[in-house]
């Protein structure tokens, strides 16, 4: 071809072939194959769940508030810390208080003294009557003397009790074992029954999660239990944290509301959790994955071998000649960093799990195997 002809029209392809070229050139001189990293697919035994959103609800939650009124004498607790029950929170003055039983006490001798008194006289007349030196009617006077004193003893004993009860609320103490918060009244305030809530303590350990399921789900559930031959109605749960990991402890549900939520369609259920560590935190919002069913055989591939395209979920599957190939598969449900896949793999088979970016099917790859199948 003439020069005119490769400054023509035809410069502009001449230069994209030549490009060609050049790419095929290279790849022919060993510019080594893209790197990925596979996993394996695996067969596990895997049990169907579903999954809801739940709340973390303490099991004990207590509002601490003042019994009698005075001045905070003592705060006796760090906000924030674990309190057990019986531990002394607050000390109101007791000044006033020990005076009170103290002014009691008083009271109640000096009824026992009167009615050691009226014994007596009962007694005396009631020799003299009999040579006729006193009346019948001074002698019944002094019965009722004596039942009136023996009364004042059981008032007077009351008014102590009562006393000495006020004086005991001046300590107030942990009802609960848990943890305590912000004390809404420092030393030097007057707190008196009106005030409200001094302090608030909620339980740790064990404690409740609760979710909410459609009522078609509980139905489906109350269905499968009829057809087996499982005794307890109760469910394993487990809950995934906020930051997507999978708590260390599973639960079991050990509450179902006998109503349905005119408004939700939905119906409260509740699962208990050991909480030692203090992970689960009373309010927090958390995932529930409840395990309903039996154990199944299934595929899993970690979940960032599954891409999404207009077309539905597919993966990168490393053949035997080292190339990649794109299969189109059907995903079940989320088992961690895993996913079950029930149609478009085999066992056994490599996906591709990191570098998918890189590759394209057809194409020839090196692999790396990753740790922890």
């Amino acid at each position: 071809m003439s020069d005119r002809g490769k400054s023509g029209p035809w410069a502009g392809l001449f230069a994209i072939l030549a490009l060609v070229i050049f790419d095929t050139n290279s790849y022919s001189q060993g510019v080594p194959a893209p790197a990925v990293t596979v996993k394996p697919v695996v067969s596990r035994s895997v049990t169907d769940t579903g999954t809801f959103i739940g709340r973390v609800v303490p099991i004990d939650k207590v509002e601490v508030v003042a019994r009698v009124p005075g001045f905070v004498e003592q705060r006796n607790f760090t906000e924030g810390q674990i309190v057990k029950k019986g531990d002394l929170l607050f000390r109101i003055e007791q000044d006033t208080y020990k005076a009170a039983v103290d002014q009691q006490a008083a009271n109640l001798a000096k009824a026992k003294a009167n009615e050691v008194n009226a014994n007596l006289q009962l007694e005396r007349n009631q020799a003299l009557i009999k040579s006729q030196a006193v009346p019948q009617s001074t002698v019944d006077q002094l019965a009722a003397a004596e039942q009136s004193a023996k009364a004042d003893i059981l008032q007077a004993q009351a008014l102590l009790e009562q006393a000495q009860i006020n004086l005991a609320y001046t300590e107030i103490r942990a009802p609960i074992d848990g943890k305590i918060g912000i004390a809404k009244f420092t030393i030097g305030n007057l707190v008196q029954p009106s005030s409200g809530p001094i302090a608030t303590i909620v339980s740790q350990d064990p404690i409740y999660v609760t979710f909410q399921p459609s009522e078609a789900d509980v139905l489906a559930y109350k269905r499968w239990l009829a057809r087996t031959d499982r005794k307890n109605p109760h469910l394993t749960i487990h809950i995934k944290m906020p930051d997507g990991t999978i708590y260390p402890h599973p639960g079991l549900t050990n509450f179902l509301d006998v109503q349905v939520q005119p408004d939700t369609d939905t119906v409260t259920v509740r699962a208990q959790l050991p909480n030692s560590e203090g992970l689960l935190i009373p309010g927090g919002v958390v995932g529930v994955v409840v395990e309903r069913g039996t154990p199944v055989e299934s595929l899993l591939v970690p979940q960032s071998a599954v891409l999404l395209d207009q077309a539905g979920h597919y993966v990168l599957v490393v053949g035997d000649a080292k190339k990649v190939e794109q299969r189109r598969v059907t995903t079940g449900a989320e088992q961690g960093r895993d996913i079950v896949v029930t149609q478009g793999l085999k066992a056994g088979e490599l996906v591709i799990v990191e570098g998918v970016q890189k590759v394209r099917p057809g194409q020839v790859v090196s692999t790396n195997v990753a740790a922890g199948n």
